[in-house]
């Protein structure tokens, strides 16, 4: 089984958005049952809220719920309990260091990293712009997707 965190700041936007989105796909592809998919905070300010309304707005426009998800907080043992540690911005990665430590297995990194075009996900919670976030999170996980098929972890 594989299993992925997805992490960002406060676990009520972007971070939750990844991890349905990507259970979206593996279940549309009928692989759900290979992974164990999970996101959560780097700052414990929204530690038990819902996903954000307008994130929360954005997936089921798309046809996917998000319902029952709280924000949770990164732990230190995390690290050894998840196979990818996926964060949506370099400050994400930096703050996940600080959380785990070393990255010895090189686990850790962005989920755009993945794609053809490397880069951060801008926070919507700043930036308003819930559409874009949707997308560059779509790409993303799209590309993991493919990554994990095309290495034959699946």
């Amino acid at each position: 089984m594989i299993k992925i965190l997805f992490v960002c700041h406060g676990n009520i936007c972007r971070s939750p958005m990844a991890e349905f989105i990507f259970k979206d796909l593996i279940d549309k592809k009928g692989i759900a049952d290979r992974f164990y998919v999970a996101s959560a905070a780097t700052s414990y300010e929204e530690i038990g809220n819902p996903v954000y309304p307008p994130a929360r707005k954005k997936l089921i426009k798309h046809g996917i719920n998000p319902a029952g998800k709280v924000a949770i907080h990164m732990n230190r043992e995390d690290y050894d309990a998840y196979d990818f540690l996926i964060g949506m911005e370099q400050m994400n990665l930096r703050n996940m260091h600080r959380i785990v430590g070393n990255d010895p297995q090189g686990k850790i990194c962005r989920l755009l990293d993945y794609s053809k075009h490397p880069r951060d996900i801008s926070d919507p919670w700043y930036t308003g712009d819930f559409d874009r976030t949707y997308e560059d999170i779509l790409e993303g996980c799209e590309a993991l997707l493919q990554h994990l098929l095309d290495g034959e972890y699946i």
